[in-house]
């Protein structure tokens, strides 16, 4: 009998002395030659293993996954992303893939709180403007929204599309070192006081800005960041603003369909690729609901990649994570969204909504869309749409298209 149980120990020794993946995780990607540091949770095991990635306080969570034989796999469908990494020595290495760009390094260990900094940190709290900044979208200059306590800090880059999502980190030999990934847009931030009260910020290794105290760069008549309500407009505008594209059944829908007809349509430009729509898409969610009943409609016009048109797994994962149940449309490939939106002037961001009225004519744009990481901007911005939205159902016109 004793026998018999020490085989039997011995035999489920193995799953029980078995790893658990369960906790917190310090990892990097590699990224354009830069590593960026990020924090990573893992919960369960086998095929009910989870991961999430973090945007300050927001869950990215895994939808599927497996753990066996030391190879853990995730899969995010509301990104079309996977990671795939191999546990020895207690670390995990491999690599995660993301439709649209190349397989990036992954590397990740236990995580440990980090050191105290020594030295007193500088005060950066507050907002700034981001001088001689490279912009593809015509832009002079971009917010910096800095949060901190003590040491800690938190900042958010916002730009005319939309910000990089919460970069943290800490004072670290004389400089702020801040990073972020949340299964996109991984960044480093490096941000360094000088002494004419100016900081030099670098971000991802490369690109050198200066950072001046928003109410100073005012003063001074520095160029401002570009005001999303005035980036992106109509050609005529007092043209009717058509669409016409198959939804996910591949029914047309045309802006002449009776369910538009004398209501305030807001046309959401986005594709589920997009970082900055995933910020915006649970609050056009939200605001569906509380004023559908007063003639609201959304439509958005989503532009994919030619495999994901094929077949659009990612966006029915992205309608479904963030309780979409307004009209969505697949509007083509994202090269050619210019072309079909042809109506719009100096369009180039992503995400873009269109006000239209209940006359059919647009009656503002708004280009772009901050994460909950832009603080009061973010706020700022979702009381910009309700404030547009309730004055748009409360004009009387019906007039029909």
């Amino acid at each position: 009998m004793r026998t018999a149980g020490i085989i039997t120990l011995l035999s489920i020794s193995p799953i029980l002395m078995a790893e658990s993946l369960s906790g917190l995780w310090q990892g990097t990607v590699t990224s354009g030659g830069v590593e960026i540091p990020f924090k990573f949770e893992l919960q369960g095991d086998g095929a009910n293993v989870k991961g999430s990635f973090f945007n300050g306080d927001e869950r990215f969570p895994s939808t599927s996954g497996q753990f066996a034989n030391n190879a853990l796999t995730l899969n995010w469908e509301y990104m079309a992303s996977k990671l795939e990494v191999t546990l020895a020595n207690g670390m995990l290495d491999g690599k995660y893939s993301r439709a649209r760009s190349e397989p990036i390094p992954f590397h990740a260990r236990r995580y440990t709180a980090p050191a105290s900094s020594k030295g007193k940190a500088p005060s950066i709290d507050g907002l700034w403007v981001l001088e001689n900044v490279k912009s593809s979208k015509g832009e002079s200059a971009w917010n910096l929204i800095v949060k901190q306590k003590g040491a800690e800090v938190s900042a958010a880059i916002l730009r005319v599309d939309g910000d990089t999502g919460t970069l943290s980190g800490s004072y670290q030999d004389g400089k702020f070192v801040l990073s972020h990934f949340s299964g996109m847009r991984p960044a480093l931030l490096e941000i360094s006081p000088a002494g004419d009260g100016t900081l030099k910020a670098v971000l991802n290794g490369k690109e050198s800005m200066t950072a001046v105290r928003a109410a100073e760069a005012s003063a001074k008549g520095l160029p401002e960041p570009t005001d999303p309500a005035k980036h992106t407009s109509m050609k005529e505008a007092s043209a009717p603003f058509h669409f016409s594209f198959p939804d996910l059944t591949g029914k047309v829908v045309s802006d002449t369909d009776p369910r538009f007809r004398g209501k305030v349509v807001l046309v959401n430009i986005t594709g589920s690729w997009c970082p900055n729509c995933h910020d915006e898409a649970s609050f056009l969610a939200e605001i569906y609901k509380k004023y559908r009943a007063q003639g609201l409609e959304i439509v958005a016009l989503s532009f994919e990649e030619a495999d994901q048109l094929k077949d659009p797994t990612r966006l029915r994962a992205f309608i479904k994570k963030y309780g979409i149940d307004y009209t969505v449309l697949l509007g083509g490939t994202t090269d050619e969204a210019k072309e079909k939106l042809a109506q719009a002037q100096n369009w180039d961001a992503w995400p873009t909504t269109f006000f239209v009225g209940r006359d059919g004519r647009v009656h503002g744009v708004h280009a772009g869309f901050p994460s909950r990481a832009s603080g009061e901007m973010y706020v700022q911005a979702k009381a910009e749409f309700v404030e547009k939205i309730e004055h748009l159902l409360a004009e009387n016109s019906l007039s029909s298209r």
